[in-house]
């Protein structure tokens, strides 16, 4: 499988996983009143994945880690596109709930199996530009989520949301399993299931604890004790599920960081501009999406200049001045009561996420073995689920004090990203993962066979050695 099918491949999982998040938003009013469904129950539609899917994103991706990254991928997306099927065929809205939560499952093989092989495909000093079509990807899909799903279910109902996703499942995912590569370079590692068990309790209780209304104490107070619990098992294990070159990297830290205080600071906004444009402004739902534009727009666009970006200014100044535009963005749309304004507000939002984004992600994937590729992603991932659920808890629990200070309290949560972001590499050149400066793909990715896209075949290692983890 050569390295444009591996990132059309990864584009594709990645659109499929953005567009049921949001076109589901847009069908669940219709779903309520066909399915005779409570608000409580409707709420629960979109809980039930989220929980689920941050729970396991780690231990998914050490999966793939494991038993290779294409093998999981396949897996992740058609079980993705089977679960999708069946909710749509779905009697009640129990069903729903319950098969949202095994859509979930397969979400969380799915998503992080995205990055895994783009980091098996592509060496080091490449993965910016795959990084950036598929954050690009991304954001196309965010912006064109309503439409669809607004044409799809006044045409079709709220059943057809759900069906959209089987046929890319099948076009990506049977020709992953047909030639799913040997096994990857962490074949031979033992999976630290206990690690596993007690991360997935403490993100599952975090993520439920701050989607809650109000947020639930004793669910935050269960996340803290389990994940104490966690590191002090991490510590003493022999083959920890979380490798310390993973997280024991101070950049690596730094990036997660920068990737939940924006992503928590973006929900957030854009939580509470709905109520700026529909309460305040008087606009419709319709109005509302077409009002936001801009940001779409822009994320698409500066995640296509983010390359050119990291390689002239480097990781660290790139991720601070973009985390600095959206904070910016935050605090313009505070302020904004025209169109212009909020037209300003969306585009400096959307430049800022795009950019940092692509940069962050890019030195998570980059700085982790191959052979730890999936954990990385599944890091990725989940910073991406935790902050979102933190920004939208903070923007609930602020937004009956006024829109206004919301807003600050967010604009503020953004501007904690630029001092982490002063721990990132000072450039893209900075020293990358062990073993793949050789610019040929692993064996995770095509086996050391010559890719159609490298110039010249790439040499087998004399000795097989890169499924060792560092000892920790």
């Amino acid at each position: 499988m050569n390295r444009r099918w591996t990132l059309a491949s990864s584009v594709a999982g990645a659109v499929v996983v953005a567009l049921d998040g949001t076109v589901l938003t847009v069908a669940q009013p219709r779903l309520q009143r066909d399915l005779g469904a409570s608000f409580a129950e409707v709420q629960w539609t979109s809980t039930a994945y989220l929980v689920v899917v941050a729970s396991l994103l780690v231990f998914a991706g050490r999966l793939g880690d494991r038993y290779g990254q294409r093998r999981v991928f396949a897996l992740g997306l058609l079980g993705f596109g089977a679960a999708s099927a069946a909710i749509g065929a779905a009697p009640s809205v129990g069903w729903v709930i319950g098969l949202r939560a095994v859509q979930g499952v397969f979400g969380a093989l799915l998503q992080p199996a995205t990055l895994g092989m783009l980091r098996a495909a592509f060496p080091p000093d490449r993965l910016a530009g795959p990084l950036a079509v598929r954050t690009a990807a991304i954001g196309l899909a965010a912006a064109a989520g309503p439409l669809v799903g607004g044409a799809l279910v006044t045409t079709l109902g709220w059943r057809a949301v759900f069906f959209v996703n089987v046929l890319p499942a099948l076009v990506f995912a049977l020709p992953a399993l047909l030639r799913p590569g040997p096994p990857a370079g962490g074949s031979r590692t033992p999976l630290d299931v206990p690690g596993a068990v007690l991360l997935a309790v403490s993100l599952g209780c975090l993520v439920h604890a701050l989607t809650a209304r109000p947020v639930s104490g004793a669910g935050l107070a269960v996340a803290a004790v389990t994940a104490a619990v966690l590191v002090r098992h991490e510590r003493r294990t022999e083959r920890p599920l979380l490798p310390a070159a993973v997280i024991g990297s101070r950049a690596v830290g730094a990036a997660l960081g920068v990737l939940v205080v924006v992503s928590a600071a973006l929900f957030g906004a854009l939580f509470v501009a709905a109520y700026v444009l529909q309460r305040r402004l008087g606009l419709d739902p319709l109005g509302s999406s077409l009002r936001s534009l801009p940001l779409a727009v822009l994320m698409v666009a500066s995640a296509a200049l983010c390359p050119v970006l990291l390689r002239r200014f480097g990781a660290r100044m790139t991720t601070a001045a973009a985390t600095a535009l959206l904070a910016l963005g935050v605090l313009v749309l505070s302020r904004a009561t025209s169109i212009p304004a909020l037209g300003c507000a969306f585009a400096l939002l959307g430049a800022g996420f795009g950019t940092v984004m692509v940069a962050a992600t890019q030195v998570v994937v980059r700085r982790a073995e191959v052979a730890v590729a999936g954990v990385a992603g599944g890091l990725q991932q989940t910073a991406l689920n935790v902050g979102p659920a933190v920004g939208v808890a903070t923007a609930t629990a602020l937004i009956g004090t006024g829109t206004g200070r919301a807003l600050l309290t967010l604009a503020a949560v953004a501007a904690l990203g630029v001092p982490l972001a002063c721990a990132l590499p000072r450039t893209e050149q900075d020293r990358p993962a062990p073993g793949t400066d050789s610019g040929c793909p692993q064996p995770g990715a095509d086996g050391g066979r010559p890719s159609p896209l490298t110039e010249t075949p790439c040499p087998r290692p004399a000795t097989e050695n890169h499924h060792l983890m560092p000892k920790t």
